[in-house]
């Protein structure tokens, strides 16, 4: 009993702040501020403004699509073959290359922004996509590298010897054999790498300031009312519930495929 009611604590504890963005976004702007548990009466006010042709909300979606979108696909191709590499070659230095990998994961990328911003600005990319996608792509690497490395481990080696014998040479042994069985894994890594692409800000703000680049996330944080220095509470929970949804729906239909890839090696 104990452990259900704290299990629903936690659930309450993460979802409420998502239903009162959801319960904001319907509420008309003279009622943003009612503390009723549902809006009085309904509205799509905010999501009107939020597709307002002044806004560019709509590009701002697409932007955010096309950036974790390619992140996700490079990241996966170089970062699925780097770690079968690791977890199948015999070199000297691999545990300290898996070193490196795992400590560029954790150094803080506040600290890489003002580099990468003189760099960017030298070589002209300021204002382009690839100023947003490569910079994603140095943080979701060495997870994914990590990620795939491990998963790759547990897999057989036994089961790449038979393909060969059979004929396969050793690329195409990985990619008609080993592959498949590592495609819950892959694709977990894949969603946690689009998950973090799409909601990235720092990278996107410091490095665009075109409208026609901005990704939702910059779009959002950039909303104004009325008046230059008014909060539209209303339209940015609009904003937050529109971008929020996708990732909701992914995981959600995606979900025996990312516990399968969580789960896989548990037991033996």
């Amino acid at each position: 009993m104990w452990r259900r009611a704290g299990t629903i604590g936690i659930a309450l504890y993460c979802l409420v702040p998502f239903y009162w963005m959801v319960v904001s976004s319907f509420r008309r702007t003279a009622d943003i501020h009612d503390t009723t548990p549902l809006p009085s009466p309904w509205s799509l006010e905010s999501y009107e403004a939020v597709f307002a042709a002044d806004m560019g909300f709509g590009r701002s979606l697409l932007n955010s699509l096309v950036v974790a979108g390619v992140t996700t696909a490079v990241t996966l191709l170089v970062g699925t073959l780097a770690a079968y590499a690791l977890a199948r070659l015999s070199f000297r230095g691999k545990n300290v290359v898996l070193a490196l990998v795992i400590a560029v994961s954790m150094f803080p990328g506040a600290l890489l922004i003002v580099p990468l911003l003189k760099l960017f600005t030298a070589i002209g990319w300021i204002n382009t996509y690839q100023a947003m996608i490569v910079p994603s792509m140095s943080f979701a690497l060495p997870l994914t590298i990590w990620n795939l490395t491990a998963f790759f481990r547990q897999l057989p080696y036994e089961l790449e010897q038979a393909a060969m014998i059979d004929g396969c040479t050793p690329f195409a042994a990985f990619r008609r054999v080993m592959l498949p069985l590592a495609a819950p894994g892959v694709f977990t890594t894949a969603i946690l790498a689009f998950i973090a692409t799409w909601n990235e800000f720092i990278i996107a703000v410091t490095m665009v300031n075109d409208q026609a680049r901005q990704t939702a996330t910059v779009r959002i944080a950039q909303f104004t009312g009325a008046a230059k220095f008014d909060t539209p509470f209303g339209t940015q929970m609009a904003a937050g519930v529109l971008v929020t949804l996708p990732l909701v729906l992914l995981v959600l239909f995606f979900q025996r495929r990312i516990v399968a890839g969580l789960t896989a090696g548990a037991l033996k």
